[in-house]
């Protein structure tokens, strides 16, 4: 079953993450997807407006610490499962943050339709649409402090341009669970629609969207996203930054913890990373 499917429904492209009994965790093979889709977007002219969403209970639970770990345990006994998962996670990050730009720069206004829990690069990939709706019992959390891991999914980018530096600090240090109405309230969604008519309400404006001028849209988008010319350094970054994270003595004992449903016990200062 594909990890991620992309649909047309007239003029509007549906993208959907689609491990749903995973709570739709990217892994690898999603990423690789992922970017596949939006390829197929950018080439797609007919398409005038692209949904982005999650099948199941939820939008997207962030990175797959299972598999990460399952990765670097299934190489040969003689590779360092350290530089086994820094190497993963470069070419995940590389291949989702490759996702995020074309996205980020399609013609076609993106709406995010955040059902469930958003965590981690969950938050990022609603954080980078151009417009973002979630239903009334939606949270967030960006989580990665929590494992011992570090933002990415340009999260860190574009977080403190929608919700300002100190909150979005907060919201990385302490991993807490946002609501739908806070995070409306700050700016990093734009409604809030009762679970059982989002899709439904995203569907129409997608539609509304779709028959509205393309280039003056389009033009729109290049003008907004001046300011962030330098997202793709930015995506890099985070990506070396969590693949170096990933396999430090934090990372790994904050993924081990948290798949062991324990506390993790986070290496003292005396310990080397």
């Amino acid at each position: 079953m594909a990890s991620v499917t992309l649909q047309r429904e007239g003029a509007v492209g549906v993208l959907t993450l689609n491990r749903p009994d995973n709570a739709n965790v990217l892994n690898l093979p999603m990423a690789r997807e992922l970017l596949a889709a939006v390829r197929e977007l950018e080439a797609d002219t007919s398409i005038r407006a692209v949904l982005l969403t999650g099948a199941g209970k939820h939008f997207c639970f962030g990175g797959d610490l299972r598999g990460m770990l399952t990765q670097s345990a299934a190489e040969n006994a003689s590779d360092d499962p350290r530089a086994v998962i820094t190497a993963y996670l470069l070419e995940l990050t590389g291949d989702l943050h490759a996702a995020i730009v074309g996205l980020v720069q399609l013609d076609a206004p993106v709406i995010a339709v955040v059902n469930g829990t958003a965590a981690g690069a969950g938050v990022g990939l609603v954080a980078m649409a151009d417009l973002a709706l979630c239903g009334s019992s939606t949270r967030f959390s960006l989580a990665y402090t929590g494992v011992g891991l570090t933002p990415d999914g340009g999260t860190s980018f574009f977080l403190p341009r929608l919700i300002g530096a100190k909150r979005a600090m907060d919201w990385l240090l302490s991993n807490r669970m946002v609501t739908a109405e806070e995070a409306r309230s700050v700016g990093l969604v734009n409604e809030v629609i009762p679970d059982a008519q989002l899709l439904d309400h995203a569907r129409e404006l997608a539609a509304r969207l779709a028959t509205g001028p393309r280039h003056a849209f389009a033009k729109t988008k290049r003008l907004l996203s001046v300011s962030r010319s330098e997202l793709e350094y930015h995506l890099a970054l985070e990506g070396r930054t969590i693949a170096q994270q990933a396999a430090s003595s934090e990372g790994l004992e904050g993924m081990r913890a948290f798949l062991d449903k324990r506390r993790p016990v986070f290496p003292s200062l005396s310990h080397t990373p």
